[in-house]
């Protein structure tokens, strides 16, 4: 919270968004790193745990801030910025997802116990690298589709976007589930809380800060358009669903 509040009084004397992404994503590698030097033992777990939150933080922080350099700014921002209020809530709030999102994470790596690779190490693993995966490759594709100018205007509907119309949030909502699943045995009485964690980022995303207002930005853009309504009706929004090719 100090981070974000730190970071907000620039932001607001210069009216800009453009870094807000940037210091989330410091915040998370930077909280996972003072948890490990804490740490009373730094196992196998904690280890890969504090590796997979500094290489979803690095990439998706990098990647934002690099996406606002070239649009110029993010447009949610956009009447929030100039209200004091309303912009320290802004910051405050991702102050909130950072610390409900690592809960599992720091409850593991704090918790002093020891816990060799076992299943759920290896299946949490896996789902969190799918996941990671998943968002890496959505976020690629719509960054080339919205760089090439020849798709000026248009909506993505190809790739993992012809599967899902967010494809970059199931996929961040999945390695979070991982990691969950990574934590679930070294957790004990209230740490089981923690496991809250996918379930709060899918809320997050669904009903508050992601998935309403692009959809609702997509449907003042294109919703008149035939091709958007179709793509809309037949494409899930937000668990993808796999079509095996008909003939």
């Amino acid at each position: 919270f100090a981070l974000q509040w730190i970071a907000f009084i620039p932001a607001y004397l210069k009216k800009t968004e453009k870094f807000y992404d940037l210091v989330g994503g410091m915040s998370f590698i930077s909280v996972v790193w003072l948890c490990l030097l804490l740490a009373p033992v730094q196992s196998l777990r904690s280890i890969v745990l504090f590796l997979m939150v500094v290489l979803w933080a690095g990439r998706l922080g990098i990647f934002l801030f690099i996406r606002i350099q070239r649009s110029g700014k993010d447009s949610r921002f956009d009447a929030i910025k100039q209200s004091f209020p309303r912009f320290l809530i802004a910051w405050t709030v991702q102050g909130l997802w950072i610390t409900f999102t690592l809960a599992p994470v720091m409850a593991v790596i704090l918790s002093g116990r020891e816990h060799g690779a076992d299943l759920f190490f290896v299946v949490g693993s896996l789902v969190w690298l799918f996941g990671y995966a998943f968002e890496f490759i959505a976020d690629l594709q719509k960054f080339r589709f919205k760089s090439d100018s020849d798709n000026k205007g248009k909506f993505i509907k190809s790739g993992l976007w012809s599967v899902s119309r967010h494809p970059n949030y199931f996929g961040e909502i999945t390695l979070w589930v991982g990691v969950a699943i990574i934590a679930l045995p070294v957790l004990s009485g209230w740490q089981y809380l923690t496991l809250s964690s996918p379930l709060f980022i899918y809320c997050l995303l669904r009903y508050i800060s992601g998935i309403p207002m692009l959809e609702k930005s997509a449907d003042k853009r294109w919703g008149d358009l035939k091709s958007y309504q179709e793509y809309k009706r037949s494409v899930p929004l937000l668990v993808p669903a796999f079509r095996w090719p008909t003939h």
